[in-house]
Formats: structure tokens, sequence, C-alpha cells
């Protein structure tokens, strides 16, 4: 009669190198995430803290002391008269570029998605492939356009020529895709014109991919350095990017100068934290098929 008791026994699940593994695994991705994280806020903390460091502190360990932090850095800053004038070019050109790429956009999207016309496919894909056209390939050719509609140191010469926006369109085009045709059907049955089934159809659907958009566009163009610096000229043109940038050739502290970086940050932590719930909105419904 066999023992049951002397069959050997079976090596558990859990005894397997590949569930040993796993514990390693888990582990491993939050300390990447983690080291990512802090690689990613180490110069924005290292800028903060530089300009909230008196003129005698503005190298490291004395910005490190928070005994010594000062208010007065910022107060030069905004005291000049050029940073105010540099402050409302930037918002002009952000704001103004994020309504107008959006709107566009939103239209182009529209078409290229639920509208059957002769060349579509041809068109939206010769339009995509202009996203492998780098930018500085076509600087020259815009700077020369501009020059002729006397547009150089305006803000039409700054705003109008980054209004045609691919990765917008294409965007706009994948979201508007997901929509079930039988809106734009029932719509059409019901007579409402192609103004009103965009702005009462389109426009609130994709509200969560616009707010994502508007998000991108206003980082691209508040942060925008080489088309800014181009078209303003002069000191009144510039925007925040470029004017901060010509503070560094000039006999300014490093303390304002990060100062004024400093500046130039909150608007865009305004922008992303108004937004964030249209962003997560947005990455949960990419998900969803229509």
């Amino acid at each position: 009669m066999v023992n049951l008791l002397d069959r050997p026994k079976l090596d558990r699940p859990t005894d397997s190198p590949r569930h040993q593994q796993r514990p390693v695994a888990r582990l491993t991705l939050p300390t990447l995430l983690t080291l990512t994280a802090i690689v990613t806020i180490v110069p924005f903390a290292a800028m903060v803290l530089v300009a909230f460091a008196p003129a005698s502190g503005s190298t490291f360990p004395d910005a490190l002391n928070p005994t010594r932090m000062t208010w007065q850095n910022f107060a030069n800053v905004l005291s000049s008269s050029d940073i105010p004038r540099w402050t409302v070019n930037s918002l002009i050109y952000s704001l103004v570029s994020v309504v107008f790429i959006l709107l566009f956009a939103a239209m182009a999207g529209y078409a290229f998605a639920k509208k059957r016309f002769p060349g579509r496919e041809l068109m939206f894909w010769a339009f995509l492939a202009t996203l492998m056209v780098p930018f500085q390939a076509t600087l020259i050719p815009s700077y020369i356009l501009v020059s002729k509609l006397d547009w150089v140191d305006g803000y039409w010469g700054l705003i109008v020529p980054t209004l045609a926006n691919s990765q917008a369109v294409f965007l706009m085009r994948q979201f508007i895709g997901q929509l079930p045709d039988e809106l734009f059907e029932a719509a059409e049955i019901d007579g409402a014109s192609e103004w009103r089934t965009f702005t009462t159809i389109v426009l609130p659907l994709v509200r969560p991919a616009l707010a994502t958009l508007g998000i991108f566009v206003f980082l691209w163009h508040w942060n925008d350095f080489l088309w800014p610096l181009v078209i303003g000229q002069s000191g009144q043109m510039q925007t925040l990017t470029v004017g901060l940038a010509t503070l560094q050739t000039e006999a300014v502290p490093i303390n304002q100068v990060m100062a004024g970086a400093t500046i130039t940050v909150v608007p865009s932590l305004l922008v992303f934290g108004l937004l964030q719930r249209y962003l997560t909105d947005s990455i949960a419904m990419s998900g969803l098929k229509a």
C-alpha cells in the first residue's frame, strides 16, 4: 500500500523563478518613475531656489539656505518696464493662437472625418506630410512671405504663420472620427445646417480633446523662441522667452534672470491646473469605441 505522505511534493507556483521576479519588477517600475521625476524636478527646483536667493547666494549650497530667501529679485524684475510688455506679447501670441488653432483644427478635423469629397484622403495625407518638414527648413520662406506682407515686427506676422497646425488637425480628425455617424444623420434629417451641426454636436462632444489640444498649443507658443526671435525685431515686440534670453547678454544678475524664468512658468501651471480635468477625460475617452 502506497503511503500518500511519501509522495514527492510538487513545487508550488509561488516558488517558481518567474514568480520570484515579480516583486522585483514591481519595485523597479516605481523606482524608475521616482528617479525620472527627480531628474525632471531638480532643474526647476534649482531655478526657484536661485530666484529666491540674495545676490550673494546665487550658487549652491548658499542658495539652499531658507533663512536668506528674499522677494527682492522678483520685485526688481517686475519693476522693469520691459517685463510687462513682454508678458503681454506672450499672452497675446499664445491665447490668440490657441483660439484660432482650435477652431481651424476642429473644422478641418470634422471635414476630414465626416465629409465625403473628391481628394479628401490625398489632401489629408499631403497636409500631414508637412510634419516631416522641419520648421528650420521653412523659416526663411516664411520670413520672406511675412516681410512681403509687411507683417514683420507685428502681431500678424507673429501669429498667422503658426495657425496651420498639422498635429492639431490630425488629433481632431482622429477624435471626431470616433463619433457615431447616426448623430450627424439625425441632424441632417432635422434640417440642421453645417455650422449648426458643428457648433451644437461636434464642439460639445470634442470638448475634452479641445482642452487637451489647447494645453499643448499654449505651451508650444508660450515657450516658443525661434519664430518670435526672428519676427520681433524691436524690444516692444519681444516675448518673455526672447526677452529673458537678452537679459543674459546684459549685466543682469543671474538671480533676477531666474526670477523672470520662474514667472514664465506660472501661466503654464495655471493653464494645466484649470484644464487638467478635461485632459483626464480625453485620455479616458480615447479608449472608447463609437
